[in-house]
């Protein structure tokens, strides 16, 4: 493969100057290692004044930062990382395990004349295998509402897998991924021999001046007039909308200032390619003594991608799910001395030496049909498909 340690990182909300950073340092972790991943997360971010931003800086942070000449961190965190937080089982292996579970990189600042290495090999995507059948993953949601009758759970998000080989560089394929319209986090990690194209529309969790929000996404329909109109109408996703806001709600409370957790919008319509989803924002004021390893212990992993109770959802998710998540249904995005925001990977595919793996799936409730769930997840893989076969 054409991947080089060095990071091509292009988030766009970010680095100013996207492609004007250097990588100074890298932490990989993967199950099965020693340590906490939350744990050393912090400590290894602390090394270079990075912890979490709070409504002023921590002593000697301005020094440290300065001095390292340090712009910020990108941070990646698998769904079993964030399972391995929580001391949970994380169910299945990865299908993609060249791909950490825990990536911390920490950029420089470079001289702007730095240009990025050129695409190498012509791209040719195969045919795209899925890890179940159709029949296997509508049978896996009758198994979840077999378990909200008995009372196990409320709702569980299950989730499908599939991969194809390839050949060539696939980095412009996986670029066409960061530009599909909706992508509030766009962006591409790397490391030695896999790669992780981001185009996810959900914030897992965003700090800035103390204050701390999430905007879960559940609830999804083509993006036509009729199609709102029905999103908006619908009491079966509104409900399972807001049990997830306010699972996001007890989650933000175990870092929160007491009486400070606020719904500021519910429900609101947003768009992602050809589809609309329902989106709300969840807010809190930080507790004082609070540090990067308790917020992502509390939100990893996101409520909207393991369902309510989460524990419990998990359990399912496990027994259910023929092969791990893998770098989806985690977190990706970035940490300075001013703010804190990862996305959700939702809408992310992953790259090894061999093959192009996605991830899609949604929240299922007592009153999900089966099959209207599995063409559900077709939807949302279907435009990170095209992308990935389109021509350079």
């Amino acid at each position: 493969m054409a991947f080089q340690p060095n990071v091509d990182l292009f988030w766009r909300f970010s680095v100013t100057d996207r492609h004007e950073v250097w990588e100074r340092s890298r932490l990989e972790w993967r199950v099965g290692d020693r340590g906490d991943p939350a744990a050393l997360a912090a400590a290894f971010m602390d090394r270079y004044g990075l912890g979490l931003p709070t409504a002023g800086p921590r002593a000697g942070q301005d020094r440290e930062h300065a001095a390292a000449e340090i712009c910020g961190a990108a941070l990646f965190i698998s769904a079993a990382a964030g399972a391995a937080m929580l001391g949970v089982p994380a169910g299945a292996r990865s299908p993609s395990p060249a791909v950490p579970d825990l990536a911390i990189v920490v950029y420089g600042h470079v001289e702007p004349s730095q240009s990025r290495h050129p695409a190498t090999g012509e791209w040719r995507l195969g045919a795209w295998e899925p890890s179940w059948s159709a029949h296997d993953h509508a049978a896996a949601v009758e198994q979840v509402r077999a378990g909200i009758a008995r009372g196990d759970v409320y709702q569980v998000n299950v989730v499908s897998h599939a991969a194809a080989a390839y050949r060539g560089d696939p980095m412009p394929a996986l670029r066409r991924i960061t530009e599909l319209p909706g992508a509030r986090y766009a962006g591409i990690l790397t490391g030695d021999g896999w790669a992780v194209a981001s185009a996810s529309p959900e914030t897992l969790v965003r700090v800035e001046a103390g204050v701390v929000e999430t905007r879960p996404i559940k609830g999804t329909r083509p993006a036509t007039e009729a199609g709102r109109r029905e999103l908006l109408a619908s009491a079966k996703e509104r409900a399972e909308h807001i049990m997830i806001v306010d699972l996001e709600r007890n989650d933000l409370a175990h870092v929160a200032r007491i009486g400070t957790v606020d719904v500021p919008e519910l429900f609101a319509v947003r768009r992602w390619c050809d589809l609309w989803q329902a989106e709300s924002r969840v807010t809190a004021r930080l507790a004082d003594g609070v540090d990067l390893a308790d917020l992502l212990r509390a939100v990893c992993p996101g409520g909207s991608v393991t369902g309510a109770p989460k524990l419990a959802a998990l359990a399912q998710i496990a027994a259910l799910e023929p092969v791990g998540r893998g770098p989806s249904m985690g977190a990706l995005g970035w940490l300075d001395t001013e703010r804190l925001d990862l996305g959700l990977t939702i809408r992310t595919v992953a790259v090894d030496g061999l093959r192009v793996h996605l991830w899609a799936g949604g929240g299922i409730t007592w009153d999900s049909d089966p099959y209207a769930e599995v063409a559900e997840a077709d939807q949302k893989a279907a435009p990170l498909r095209a992308a990935l076969n389109a021509a350079p």
